[in-house]
């Protein structure tokens, strides 16, 4: 069977490439189909994979502003020449699903999210974080990208959505249902320890990820709180901390694992569509306090491996802070519901889907 696998575009290393890297796992011989690829900030395991960028890949100073790109990232999915394929499996949380495939082609796209900036944070990034003709240009712009969104998520013969938040907006912004796969997560390169006496942030510095939440927590109660990670809002974050509050910047995976596996808990104020993080740091036996809603209703169980708190305000995570530290943790417990999200999890239930969709595909079943 001829497998081709599309993804938006491989810049670095995030949750997203990681589903990617599992599905090289599932089909090695299979290349892959991108917008732009930077193979400097890839795993040596996707840098060996045969990569096809766009002709996006040669305009200027692309790896930098792919996102600015992003009207000829449509034009150019859309030039990929995919009718040798049996199967195309895209992973998508912008473009790639809108990949054109023919009839006896099998196309099932991975949708981490439907584009953020596009529906559910659009006036949030036009608002706060566009500034000059990029602001001005936004509602021209993205209305044509609303409206190629909606018809390219209709090409997939099926869409898998990476969390019931997900699946949620697909149903509200592509009218589609979509069947459930949790991302694969490394869940055994955790050791369980004793916990430390800081709590930990490790996340990139973003406004929507609320960080500031657990700064002004911090400050108030006096706790040691470890940041890391590193994007445009850490000069801000810097100034807001006090004397408590530790900054990293950007840190190794090796780095990150020590900083996980010695923590006393995680703090995760912000709504995610899935968040890897809160698993690992459950893989540790530590405890997640997150904002009890996105993609932490699918991996923790408040009072079992973490606790919520419902109100996005420092009250309101002060209070879920104190709550964690009078409650007595399972640690092994915790690391057993991190479990169900190991990467052969995750491979076994694509091949379901896959196999199912090749199944009804099938003109002489």
């Amino acid at each position: 069977m001829r497998v081709a696998l599309v993804h938006d575009w491989l810049v670095t290393m995030g949750g997203a490439e990681r589903v990617l890297e599992a599905l090289t796992e599932m089909y090695p011989d299979a290349p892959i189909f991108t917008g732009v690829v930077d193979s400097d900030h890839l795993s040596p395991r996707l840098r060996q994979k045969h990569i096809i960028p766009s002709f996006v890949q040669r305009l200027p100073r692309a790896k930098r502003w792919y996102n600015r790109y992003l009207p000829f990232l449509l034009y150019g999915f859309e030039q990929f020449d995919l009718s040798q394929y049996d199967l195309v499996i895209s992973s998508s949380a912008a473009v790639a699903k809108g990949v054109i495939t023919p009839v006896d082609t099998v196309h099932v796209a991975y949708v981490h999210t439907p584009m953020r900036y596009a529906w559910d944070l659009y006036h949030d990034y036009r608002n706060r974080e566009a500034k000059g003709i990029t602001k001005r240009l936004m509602g021209p712009v993205f209305h044509y990208v609303r409206m190629w969104d909606r018809l390219a998520a209709d090409r997939p013969d099926v869409l898998v959505a990476n969390s019931h938040l997900v699946q949620r907006r697909i149903l509200k912004h592509y009218h589609r249902q979509a069947q459930i796969v949790y991302p694969p997560v490394a869940v055994d390169r955790f050791e369980v320890k004793n916990p430390g006496s800081y709590y930990l942030v490790l996340s990139r510095l973003v406004a929507y990820k609320r960080i500031d939440l657990a700064i002004e927590a911090a400050n108030q109660m006096g706790i040691p709180l470890v940041v890391a990670g590193d994007g445009p809002e850490r000069g801000h974050l810097k100034h807001l901390a006090g004397n408590t509050i530790k900054f990293t910047g950007a840190v190794s995976d090796d780095v990150a694992k020590q900083l996980i596996e010695n923590a006393k808990a995680l703090i995760f104020p912000g709504e995610e569509d899935f968040g890897i993080v809160p698993i690992e740091v459950q893989a540790a036996g530590h405890p997640v306090i997150a904002f009890g809603r996105g993609g932490v209703l699918d991996t923790v169980i408040d009072g079992e491996t973490g606790v919520f708190f419902h109100s996005q305000d420092v009250k309101h995570l002060i209070e879920a802070i104190r709550t964690a530290d009078n409650m007595a943790w399972d640690a092994q417990k915790i690391r057993r519901h991190s479990e169900k999200f190991r990467p052969e999890r995750f491979r076994e239930a694509m091949s379901l889907v896959i196999d199912a969709a090749l199944s009804h595909h099938d003109p002489t079943s």
